[in-house]
């Protein structure tokens, strides 16, 4: 199913647009910063970015690089100043599209759909779709396995999803926050309990003792790493 990406601020932006989408057939996610959008993308690549301008942080205008540079994600900017309007085109940044706020779903879904058309992908699956090993531990995205000492182990979509973020962290420690962004889009701030619930079923199943967990581990006041 084709992935779109919604990163912007607005919330009941994200939220009109998200359902819609998703009525129109599209796999949806999102983010309110140009941080955690990227963040979610380098996990989940998606086929097209919708991306707000002026984001809090890193801006719209810097995040576009990222996305297409290192991702290969076409992009269709919202904006809502006719100033930033003409920074785009004064820029010359190469956004595949723009929509200018307040828009017509309609419109916007037209402009969607001709991107993705026009889009075509022939580089190289980029690292974090190759396969991941941590210890004992295979993950292998393109495939959507996870092996445990060579024997498979079943995960659900968000566990296989939550394990795949932690390994890309590459023993780095994530905080919960970002967790929820990452894995569950921006719609889930603030829901620190569908990360702590998810642990601990990623745990059960991947873990020796799950009480005594030698791979997720707990930073205390942090957050959750993946060791070897």
């Amino acid at each position: 199913m084709t992935h779109i990406l919604i990163v912007d601020d607005d919330a009941l932006l994200r939220r009109s647009l998200a359902f819609n989408l998703e009525k129109a057939g599209y796999r949806v996610s999102t983010a309110e910063t140009a941080e955690s959008g990227l963040a979610l993308a380098q996990r989940d690549i998606p086929d097209l970015v919708l991306l707000d301008i002026g984001l809090p942080g890193m801006d719209g205008l810097m995040a576009l690089r990222h996305f297409q540079n290192d991702l290969g994600a076409p992009v269709i900017f919202l904006t809502a100043r006719r100033r930033e309007l003409d920074e785009i085109l004064g820029l010359e940044l190469g956004a595949d599209d723009y929509v200018t706020k307040p828009f017509d779903f309609d419109i916007l879904l037209a402009r969607a759909r001709a991107v993705l058309r026009r889009s075509r992908r022939t580089q190289e699956p980029p690292a974090n779709a190759q396969a991941i090993t941590v210890g004992e531990l295979m993950i292998d995205p393109p495939a959507h396995v996870v092996t445990l000492r060579g024997q498979p182990v079943a995960l659900a979509a968000k566990e296989f999803a939550l394990l795949h973020a932690l390994a890309l962290a590459n023993g780095r420690v994530i905080s919960v926050d970002d967790l929820l962004a990452q894995v569950w889009g921006a719609e889930y701030n603030g829901e620190p309990q569908v990360v702590y619930v998810h642990i601990r079923w990623l745990r059960q199943k991947l873990e020796d003792d799950p009480n005594n967990p030698q791979r997720i581990v707990t930073v205390r006041g942090v957050g959750y790493k993946l060791v070897g």
